[in-house]
């Protein structure tokens, strides 16, 4: 291959290249203030796995 076509292949992947995808639209996303409850994610997760150890209880409780 020559040296000539390979530059021109790379000038062409160079300008059809996209950039790179910012996070500019998250951020503003999160820093939006909205109204209601704020509530930490720990705080969920906390929840959803107490949720999860109440049901396997009660499911033996009833069971047994």
């Amino acid at each position: 291959m020559s040296k000539r076509g390979s530059s021109r292949r790379e000038k062409k992947r160079q300008k059809s290249a996209p950039m790179p995808a910012a996070s500019a639209g998250l951020l503003r996303f999160f820093e939006e203030e909205t109204p209601g409850i704020k509530v930490r994610p720990e705080l969920v997760i906390i929840l959803g796995v107490a949720l999860i150890i109440i049901s396997i209880i009660a499911q033996i409780y009833v069971a047994g």
